[in-house]
């Protein structure tokens, strides 16, 4: 009876904090180079769902903030797991946010599914942003992690 009581309570205590832990981590980011001063100033990074699901929709939504308009450029991401170099991609930044970016607050979003495959850990992640004549306008680093689940179907 006393086992069976704590196996409740036990599940009762792992259903609580599923639904009090936030689906999205705010996530501590640093600038490429500390001595730098960027164009573009970013805030924050949010991941959801966090920890990254294998096989599943991944956001990072960047919030930042800059003083001139911003007519177009890319975005350049490398990813390293446990310091190897095994990903880079680039992306146009008016995909991932409304052109012209205007002065002021703004947020890029880019949303991708990581395949089944993906081995789960610590990944860190670089990203640069470019304007449309190749001027870096910033440069960031930051940590994630990728889950232990994976739907079958998927892998």
């Amino acid at each position: 009876m006393a086992q069976s009581k704590s196996i409740a309570v036990l599940v009762a205590a792992c259903l609580a904090v599923s639904v009090v832990l936030p689906s999205a981590l705010a996530t501590d980011i640093s600038y490429c180079d500390k001595k730098a001063s960027y164009d573009v100033k970013v805030r924050g990074v949010d991941i959801s769902p966090y920890p990254i699901a294998r096989g599943r929709d991944a956001t990072f939504s960047i919030s930042a903030t800059t003083g001139t308009e911003i007519s177009g450029g890319k975005l350049v991401i490398d990813v390293s797991y446990f310091g190897w170099h095994i990903h880079s991609e680039t992306h146009d930044l008016c995909s991932e946010t409304s052109c012209p970016v205007s002065v002021g607050d703004f947020i890029v979003a880019h949303s991708q599914v990581l395949p089944g495959f993906t081995p789960p850990g610590s990944y860190s992640l670089q990203m640069r942003m470019y304007d449309g004549s190749n001027k870096q306008l910033t440069c960031i680093a930051f940590g994630f992690d990728i889950g232990f689940l994976a739907d079958v179907a998927d892998i």
